[in-house]
């Protein structure tokens, strides 16, 4: 078993692993050079090409875990959405309906993205570390569906829960039931753990929370169990700690607004991932260095995977990413847990 798989079934081992969301992307030149010539959704729907992009930063930075190179939106197309990124995803038709929900497809599962099936064949041919596999949590995905493309607040979607609630659940029912069906499928094809993004789950009240987002996110989960280590991530959701600490997971994603020494006490039993802000990766050199020693000192007393608080920025330096990578690689817990 690798280093990075040992840490998210539990283990206290003897260094972090490392990955970082969005490693697989944006901030590399060798990326940006296959953007000149293809767009965003040629690079997910052509295999081979995925495989180059999940590839680099393996070969650059010698990550213990790569992460497929997709998108959350992926599955959504096969359910009848029109999809295009500008650069972020913006939906045509949005959802604002029950007439559009029920005319949403839940498909089989060979037609949700084959092409996501054959990127991970590839990369089980090539690929020496384990492969993180993802999806968008349903009520994230549901956030894009409604608003219809990025927002500040999300406002539309935070009223559309409350003026519309059999809509909403109708909604979330379809894309849970697709979405595990995606992420079993993700594993049947060679996915060695699933993270589960729920990038706007921190904008809701802990009671909406508990209505619409938990019961899916439970579902998508026990649906995991038993296959693969489970990645949770809910960003700036320290007020919902209470109601995650009750899902099914084998590890808590924390953004960076607390240390991990707070999250695992209230996350008990859990790995923790985590937690550098990806801002500190635009810093000076030393900067970033005392920053990230904070994050292992502060994941130590139980399963650390060292990643930041949210995905890489596309201005980050790859000399710091690798800088970073070098530090966390060298960094005995052992030795700084005897030291106190």
């Amino acid at each position: 078993m690798s280093l990075f798989l040992d840490a998210a079934s539990g283990k206290d081992t003897e260094r972090a692993p490392i990955w970082l969301m969005r490693q697989a992307g944006r901030h590399l030149a060798e990326y940006r050079a296959l953007k000149e010539k293809y767009t965003f959704w040629q690079l997910c729907r052509t295999p081979e090409l995925a495989v180059e992009v999940t590839m680099q930063p393996i070969r650059r930075y010698g990550m213990d875990a790569a992460v497929m190179f997709s998108d959350i939106m992926t599955p959504l197309e096969s359910m009848g959405v029109d999809i295009d990124f500008r650069p972020g995803p913006v939906i045509e038709d949005p959802i604002r309906s029950m007439a559009q929900v029920e005319a949403l497809r839940v498909p089989d599962v060979e037609e949700i993205a084959p092409y996501v099936w054959d990127l991970l064949g590839g990369l089980g041919e090539e690929c020496p570390v384990p492969v993180v596999g993802f999806a968008g949590a349903p009520l994230t995905l549901a956030t894009y569906l409604v608003q219809g493309s990025g927002s500040k607040d999300y406002a539309l979607f935070r009223q559309f829960l409350r003026s519309q609630p059999e809509a909403a659940h109708a909604l979330l029912d379809k894309l849970t039931e697709v979405t595990i069906r995606y992420v079993n499928k993700q594993v049947d094809s060679g996915a060695s753990a699933i993270q589960l993004f729920d990038s706007w789950a921190g904008i809701h009240a802990q009671d909406m929370y508990e209505s619409f987002a938990a019961p899916s996110v439970k579902r998508v989960m026990a649906s995991l169990a038993g296959r693969v280590p489970r990645i949770y991530l809910a960003v700036g959701s320290l007020h919902l700690y209470p109601s995650i600490a009750k899902l099914p997971m084998e590890v808590f994603s924390a953004d960076w607004r607390m240390p991990l020494s707070y999250v695992r006490q209230v996350m008990p039993g859990r790995g923790l991932q985590g937690n550098l802000d990806p801002s500190i990766i635009l810093a000076p050199a030393e900067v970033m260095e005392a920053e990230a020693i904070k994050v292992l000192r502060s994941g130590l007393g139980g399963a650390h995977i060292f990643n930041l608080g949210h995905g890489i920025m596309r201005e980050a330096s790859p000399d710091n990413v690798k800088r970073l990578v070098d530090l966390v690689q060298g960094f005995d817990r052992v030795k700084a847990a005897a030291e106190g």
